[in-house]
């Protein structure tokens, strides 16, 4: 997610697309937490890692 976060992220940025960039953002928010959440030992949806 953090990946797909970036990639929209960017391509936003290059070709102007405003959906494109607040979609990015919210991925890769969205993603960090997930992150962080499963790297300190919570439980995501059932789940120790979330990937």
């Amino acid at each position: 997610m953090l990946i797909l976060g970036v990639i929209l992220l960017l391509l936003g940025l290059f070709l102007k697309i405003s959906v494109l960039w607040t979609i990015g953002i919210i991925l890769l928010v969205i993603g960090a937490v997930l992150f962080l959440l499963g790297t300190t030992g919570h439980p995501v949806a059932g789940r120790r890692h979330y990937w």
